[in-house]
């Protein structure tokens, strides 16, 4: 807040208020709609923040922190980012997206930033692009930045805009600088610069400075050891405020420049340890007992397979397994009759990019999350997001404000080549900022991508092993890159190793060590991509529960436009590949389950019937899909196979996976942490109750997107059509 006393934050999809330094976190409202991006007036009395609701959209809110109801400040739905007051207190800058899968594309039109008086009034649209607008100190003119945040182009700017002359000049040009914020007196600049934080001068001259961590025409100082987001200043421009984690760090201009007044005679260390932020909360778990009962239990506990047998769960833990008459059922139980049926362990998908790629504003009901559930995946590992978001969305599903499989993430990955997002590592010391910034964020695991010098993956490898974090390295298709990742320790490689077959060198070399493959033969490396077998070979557009949950855009653009080849490219594609899968696995190096994303859900099952298809018994399959990921994940103890004391994931099938392979499409049911969902519909079962889910934005009218399946007609059609069939 301008006087220093109050924080303002977003944890978990909400917003917080904590009296600083050491107050106690509380939330500040009691709205089910998610909040976002507070910022506060001037005289600190009130915010201006983002609203999202699925089903209303959102809009721009105000609420004073004194009490009382929020008010909306704008009048017509839509998606809505980073609004920021006028010195002056009068007006609200703010951006209008232009929609995405995620939230929709409705009420989208005329995107770009906008300004409105801070009462509701007059909104006016400005420019059709640019970020992160902010008000000059004389709210004359609105500084933004083009080129994207994070993941973002290489040519990039901080702009001004003068409201009355309507023209724009260029303040900065940079390469690698993500996000820029000039201070209250327009007289600094904070800046992030591959995850880093620096301060500079803003000095008014007549034409663009080139601005990065290097630059010599202006003092440049960095302010973060390892990382920094959230960057925002004192009310005085004397100071400069940042976040990593849950810690809250502030950093004096006197501490970085010894030229200003007030200064220290040398510049001290850069802080490491910030303020706590304290929010804790509980986690999410049904109450009650629940008693599966009849049916057929592949429990992944050795070859264990329970004919009739019984589960008993307690809130969200298993309590008992084993046959019927083994088995007291608690006269409080829920009893579901599954006869006829199979349960299994949830499925384990360790490769699994789910669109965590947003930044700051995040839907209620990720549709990636919901495909992945309806098929039976309970568990994802994701080894490439943007850590803002995913780490957020675990949180948010670990509270029960989001419903998803169990979420975890490397965040961010340490990229080697170019990028505004790479991880620039020469030493020792670098690795180790670069794997303190990821476990800030909430992470047991890092991904090192493309790092090209042995030295540089292995001092990943020694700062891992000091923080107590696995690695997850992908070698870009490169053979040599891979076996060197193996020699030197990796928890895993990910993707398949790009030479088929591999003969016994490569693989009494890899039995010789703990190191597992997740070789997603659905983009397979060194040949035709297996994906395309699926598209080729099925009608993937008229699976009535993949377009339930995946927007029908998406699935038709991938599997309608199908590329069509000879058998024998798959052949020596990725079947020879899996062919090698087996006999790595033959030989004692764990092969997992990893879909990449590529078909949210259905892809998982393809990933396993591919293995199938290089010569795995279906034993060792669905090992693959549970345990086998379990433990490259570290979390065998808990997830993984069926027995008591572990976590509530299963799936229940209409058929028998030991059977045949396919059958592991046939999800019935899905319970992920106690939770039981049916997979068809999503909607959860809570004894004789069920509780629907909201719509998504293409179920909804009028969204241009919903083309329902109707299985009578062999087909889809448009909603609300009135031809009479």
């Amino acid at each position: 807040s301008p006087d220093g006393k109050t924080l303002v934050f977003n944890a978990a999809g909400y917003l917080y208020r904590m009296s600083l330094p050491n107050g106690k976190p509380k939330r500040i409202t009691s709205d089910t709609d998610f909040e976002f991006e507070p910022a506060f007036s001037p005289d600190g009395s009130s915010i201006v923040y983002v609203g999202w609701n699925d089903e209303k959209l959102g809009a721009i809110y105000k609420i004073s922190l004194a009490g009382g109801t929020k008010k909306k400040l704008t009048q017509k739905p839509g998606i809505y980012r980073t609004p920021s007051y006028s010195a002056d207190g009068k007006s609200i800058v703010y951006r209008k997206e232009g929609g995405n899968n995620h939230q929709g594309f409705t009420n989208s039109k005329k995107s770009g930033i906008y300004i409105i008086d801070s009462n509701g009034s007059k909104p006016t649209f400005l420019l059709p692009g640019g970020e992160y607008p902010r008000m000059s100190a004389d709210s004359k003119s609105v500084f933004y930045q083009t080129g994207g945040y994070l993941f973002g182009s290489l040519t990039k700017a901080l702009k001004k805009y003068d409201l009355e002359k309507k023209e724009e000049k260029i303040i900065f040009n940079t390469k690698y600088t993500n996000y820029f914020v000039p201070s209250p007196d327009n007289k600094w600049i904070a800046f992030t610069e591959l995850h880093k934080v620096y301060v500079a001068p803003m000095p008014a001259t007549g034409s663009p400075i080139g601005l990065s961590a290097n630059t010599k025409a202006i003092p440049v100082a960095q302010v973060a050891r390892d990382a920094g987001i959230n960057l925002h200043w004192s009310a005085d421009s004397k100071s400069i405020h940042w976040t990593l984690g849950n810690e809250y760090f502030s950093n004096n201009l006197t501490d970085r420049f010894l030229f200003l007044q007030g200064a220290a005679d040398s510049i001290p260390p850069i802080d490491t340890v910030g303020m706590k932020i304290e929010v804790v909360l509980e986690h999410d778990q049904p109450e009650g007992i629940i008693a599966l009962t009849n049916a057929d239990i592949i429990t992944m506990e050795g070859e264990q397979v329970i004919k009739g047998g019984t589960i008993i769960i307690e809130a969200n833990r298993i309590k008992a397994v084993g046959a019927a008459d083994d088995v007291k059922i608690p006269k409080s139980a829920v009893v579901m009759n599954l006869k006829g049926k199979t349960i299994m362990p949830g499925l384990i998908d360790v490769h699994a990019h789910l669109g965590a790629f947003r930044f700051g504003l995040s839907p209620q009901k990720h549709w990636q999350y919901y495909a992945n559930l309806a098929y039976g995946v309970t568990t994802t590992h994701d080894p490439s997001s943007n850590s803002e978001m995913t780490f957020s969305q675990s949180e948010m599903v670990k509270s029960g404000r989001m419903v998803g499989p169990r979420i975890f993430s490397t965040g961010v990955i340490l990229y080697g080549a170019d990028g505004d997002f790479k991880a620039v590592i020469n030493n020792l010391e670098d690795a180790r900022s670069a794997l303190r910034r990821t476990k800030a964020y909430g992470a047991f695991s890092v991904k090192s991508y493309n790092q090209p010098r042995r030295d540089q993956r292995q001092q990943v490898m020694q700062a891992a092993r000091e923080l107590g974090i696995n690695v997850y390295p992908e070698g870009g298709s490169f053979f040599y890159h891979n076996l060197s990742m193996v020699a030197d320790g990796h928890t895993g490689v990910e993707h398949n190793i790009p030479v088929a077959p591999l003969y016994d060198d490569v693989i009494k070399f890899w039995s010789n060590t703990k190191t597992g493959n997740t070789p997603t033969l659905i983009v397979n490396y060194g040949g035709v991509n297996g994906e395309y077998y699926f598209y080729q070979k099925t009608k993937v557009w008229e699976k009535e529960r993949l377009l339930s949950f995946m927007p029908r855009p998406i699935v038709d653009s991938r599997s309608r436009h199908r590329t069509m080849i000879p058998d024998e490219e798959y052949e020596n594609g990725h079947i020879l590949v899996s062919k090698s899968c087996k006999k790595l696995q033959d030989a004692g190096v764990n092969i997992n389950l990893g879909a990449h994303g590529q078909l949210q859900g259905l892809g998982a099952h393809w990933e396993l019937w591919m293995l199938s298809q290089g010569g795995m018994t279906n034993w060792e399959v669905l090992r693959a899909g549970t345990m086998n990921g379990a433990a490259y994940l570290g979390m065998d103890h808990e997830i993984g196979s069926l027995k008591a004391g572990k976590l509530a994931d299963l799936i229940v099938l209409d058929k028998n996976p030991l059977d045949d392979i396919y059958n592991t499409e046939s999800v019935s049911y899905t319970m992920i942490n106690g939770r039981m969902y049916d997979a068809a519909t999503m909607n959860e079962i809570r004894g004789d109750d069920e509780i629907k889910r909201s719509e998504f934005y293409w179920e909804k009218e009028g969204s241009g997107n919903a083309y329902p399946f109707y299985p009578n007609t062999g087909g889809f059609m448009p909603v609300n059509c009135h031809c009479g069939h």
